[in-house]
């Protein structure tokens, strides 16, 4: 089995810097964490929130720190760093190694969604963002890992593409559809979803806009470990 990660993501539209703030860490076990945030606001003030957020994460992940207790834990910080008046939504994607399963902590009033086959599920239980409440506890979300699992998180500017001209978008409709119509890879999931975001909001986003999906494919590995990055840069 693989497990294919994949992320994409834009600024909102006229504003040089995105709020949103993503790393990837590995798990003393073996596994990978991706740790997403999305800071108050936009623009450097925002991206500050997320790069604070996002590092106390990691340091306490990389150090073996179980995901619901990391995330409350940068919830406290947060708070006493800006005197609970600055929130920040907060997911953590997790490859747990030692259960064999993937953990999915969620501070974040945008739901994610999880696709085993042909059945799609949004998982959109209340949950709050952290930096305004001591002790902000995540939405934990654990299923085992095995092939054919797919996994969609993202920010919330995927969910108000398109509101300003009356036009919603339908994520699990669009997952769906990219799902029975082929075999898409994660990048290849992530790339389309935000695609159609920005075509619902006319190629200028109205916010920040991040995908992150997660894969379980059943092809065998050759057992090499492979990131990709890509970053446009004007000049």
């Amino acid at each position: 089995m693989e497990i294919q990660i994949a992320v994409a993501k834009t600024n909102k539209y006229a504003v040089s810097e995105s709020g949103d703030t993503l790393e990837v860490v590995e798990r003393p076990g073996g596994g990978l964490s991706v740790v997403l945030a999305d800071g108050q606001s936009s623009g450097r003030g925002a991206k500050l929130i997320s790069m604070m957020v996002v590092r106390k994460v990691i340091s306490l992940l990389a150090e073996g720190i179980r995901d619901g207790a990391a995330a409350r834990a940068a919830s406290d910080y947060l708070f006493n760093e800006r005197n609970g008046k600055v929130s920040s939504t907060l997911n953590i994607i997790s490859i747990d190694m030692i259960t064999k399963t993937v953990v999915l902590a969620r501070n974040n009033e945008s739901p994610m969604y999880l696709a085993r086959g042909e059945t799609v599920e949004c998982m959109d239980e209340p949950s709050a963002s952290i930096g305004v409440a001591r002790n902000a506890k995540p939405k934990i979300t654990e299923v085992p890992l095995e092939a054919g699992l797919c996994v969609v998180v993202f920010t919330d500017g995927l969910v108000h593409a398109g509101k300003r001209r009356g036009k919603p978008m339908d994520i699990g409709f669009t997952l769906r559809g990219l799902l029975e119509e082929q075999n898409p890879s994660a990048q290849e999931l992530a790339d389309a979803l935000l695609a159609q975001a920005m075509q619902l909001d006319e190629n200028r986003p109205a916010d920040d806009m991040s995908v992150v999906v997660l894969r379980a494919l059943p092809q065998e590995s050759d057992n090499v470990r492979r990131m990709s990055v890509k970053l446009p840069i004007h000049v």
